[in-house]
């Protein structure tokens, strides 16, 4: 029988890309499990649509906002684990409007944090993001590396990490902090690269991008939910910062290029001036070691960046009215 058998499991951020994905590992797994959207008055599930009935009927589903501590108190008194996935994840939007990312991720986190000391939960799986490390200045980058808040994104994600780290030393909450390296694979938005190159690639003459020198790590959305569930049923993860990437890096432009040749296609890419982030702010190169993921609680990644790729294509194929390839938003 499986350890999360019953297990009363709550969800932040259940209607994201990746939030989706760990819903539905977690109902296969038997998990008891409360889903968390962020309110919207037109009843829409986001990525939790995906679901299969089966699984939508089997999840609990609550409307909220992580900004609201009583709403946070609620929900989570009486849980077993708590994954906290919700936050204000686009880079450019936080050029535009930096004091919500303040609120979402930093305050946000606090009330989630709050509320599973008072309710004494067992275990709580804090979300980071690569981004904190900022333009590597040695790779891999393992936890050790220096953070570096290049965005209001990625300095307010520092501030959340910073915080459960404090609430662990503090207060001796259970809590881990994964940190994901690029996470890439169906459902995504257009606001990610890889989408945006699909969409593009199906739909126009030319690719318009930023910059295509920036190297990065993407990882199959299956291994980053995996090393969600590992660093939730490891003992020896409560405290500590944890990477999960793939561990090799490829540039932007190899990337157009790998996956021109996988839906075989040639077309033209051309740099687009408003999706190119302020030169100080851009990350050149993000690279994961994942060895203390892997030696602490046996996780490394499975899925190979072109079998990745071509799920990835296959859905946006399946679901192309979903997306708007032709605008470009922050």
């Amino acid at each position: 029988m499986s350890t999360w058998n019953r297990k009363k499991v709550f969800v932040t951020g259940a209607g994201g890309f990746i939030g989706s994905h760990l819903c539905s590992k977690l109902v296969k797994l038997g998990a008891d499990v409360t889903a968390m959207l962020h309110y919207n008055s037109r009843s829409d599930w986001s990525n939790l649509e995906f679901l299969s009935q089966e699984e939508k009927k089997s999840l609990r589903i609550v409307s909220g906002n992580v900004e609201d501590p009583g709403f946070m108190d609620r929900h989570i008194k009486g849980m077993d684990t708590v994954f906290h996935l919700a936050a204000l994840i686009g880079i450019p939007y936080s050029y535009e409007a930096p004091l919500s990312y303040v609120r979402t991720n930093i305050e946000g986190t606090v009330n989630v944090l709050e509320a599973v000391r008072k309710f004494d939960v067992e275990k709580v799986i804090h979300t980071s993001t690569s981004e904190t490390y900022g333009t590597a200045q040695y790779t891999p980058i393992d936890e050790k590396h220096p953070l570096q808040g290049q965005s209001p994104y990625s300095a307010s994600k520092i501030g959340a990490d910073k915080l459960a780290e404090s609430y662990y030393r503090s207060f001796d909450l259970p809590v881990v902090t994964l940190r994901p390296f690029n996470t890439y694979g169906p459902r995504q938005s257009a606001r990610a690269v890889i989408p945006t190159i699909i969409t593009q690639l199906l739909t126009q003459e030319s690719v318009y991008l930023g910059d295509k020198r920036p190297i990065r790590d993407f990882n199959f959305v299956e291994d980053t939910v995996e090393g969600f569930i590992a660093a939730a049923s490891s003992s020896a993860a409560i405290g500590q910062v944890l990477n999960v990437g793939h561990g090799k890096g490829i540039s932007i432009g190899g990337l157009v290029e790998l996956l021109q040749e996988i839906m075989g296609m040639k077309k033209t890419v051309m740099t687009d001036p408003d999706r190119l982030r302020p030169s100080k702010s851009e990350v050149n190169e993000l690279i994961c070691d994942y060895t203390k993921a892997n030696e602490m609680m046996g996780w490394e990644p499975r899925v190979s960046l072109r079998e990745g790729l071509t799920q990835s294509i296959e859905f946006i194929k399946n679901n192309l009215h979903f997306f708007k390839p032709g605008i470009y938003t922050v």
